[in-house]
Formats: structure tokens, sequence, C-alpha cells
């Protein structure tokens, strides 16, 4: 066993690529720091997030977003709006169907959550969460189910785990 190469790497990704069926976006609602930005960007190029609405937050072009996303903003395209739900709007004007990640009374366990087709993760501030506005016009919410003592995760890492499982669900077999 070897680790793979350049050439190897991109051979991989292509053919997991050409398995992934439906377009995927984020909305950020209100992220501020700026680390988990970058996280967040540098996640979403990796899993090739189709487009980032940034709504009243940090956009991919801050210096301190660099320093964790490593540049990989390049891969994104991203538009800057002024709130929640002017992103849910755009997102649902553009086909997508709305999944806020976020703990609430209604939410349904990720796992269980209807991924299909072409979804818009809406993913809240780091403290506040999604905001109630944003929340109200989104089609669903969902959250990740957690097993410790601890009730929530770092806003970047919930995100990851989101794109991911949006991802997953997409391939084809």
């Amino acid at each position: 066993m070897a680790q793979l190469d350049g050439t190897g790497m991109k051979r991989l990704h292509r053919e997991w690529r050409k398995r992934t069926e439906g377009r995927l976006a984020l909305i950020l609602d209100g992220v501020q720091n700026p680390f988990n930005v970058g996280s967040v960007v540098r996640t979403a190029a990796a899993e090739r997030v189709d487009h980032v609405w940034i709504a009243a937050g940090t956009a991919p072009n801050h210096d301190k977003v660099n320093k964790t996303a490593l540049g990989t903003q390049r891969y994104l395209t991203w538009t800057e709006v002024e709130d929640g739900p002017a992103a849910v709007a755009a997102a649902k004007a553009d086909g997508y169907r709305v999944v806020a990640i976020e703990l609430t009374s209604d939410a349904t366990p990720l796992p269980e959550a209807d991924l299909s087709g072409d979804i818009a993760l809406v993913i809240g501030h780091e403290d506040r969460g999604v905001a109630p506005v944003t929340l109200a016009v989104c089609d669903e919410t969902a959250f990740i189910p957690q097993l410790g003592k601890v009730g929530s995760l770092n806003v970047a890492a919930a995100t990851a785990i989101a794109i991911y499982e949006a991802r997953r669900r997409s391939w084809a077999d």
C-alpha cells in the first residue's frame, strides 16, 4: 500500500465526481469568525459545493479566512447578501431545496432528513445558530445527533458533517 501521488489523487477524485448527483450549496447565516469561515470554505471546496451565500457574516476574501482556507476560496463562487431570508430566497430561486442545520424542537435527525436533489444547507452563527427569521423560510430543519455530554458542535465541524452527509447520499451506486 502506498499513498497516492498528485496524479493518483486526481484520478480517484474524478471517479467520485462522476458518481455524484445533484447540486449542493451553502448559506452561511451570520457566521462571523474568519477561521470558522476558512475551515468551511476549505471543506466546501473539497466537496465541490456549487455556491455559497454569505448572509451578514465574514466573506471568503478576508485575510484571516485565507489562513485556514489556504487559497481554496478560488474554487468557490459566493454571493454576499443582506440577511438569511434573502439568501434562502436566492437559493430557492436558483432551484435549491433549503435545509437548515439547527437544534430545534421539530428538527429531523440528519440521517433521516430529505437531502435528495439540489440542496442548500443553512449554517448559523457560532453562538446564536440560524436566525429565527431564516429558519421560518427554510424547507426543513435537521440536526446532527450527538452521543456525548457536549450539546453542540463547532460550526465548522457541523458544516463538514452536513456537507459530507449530503454528498454521501448523492453518490450513485
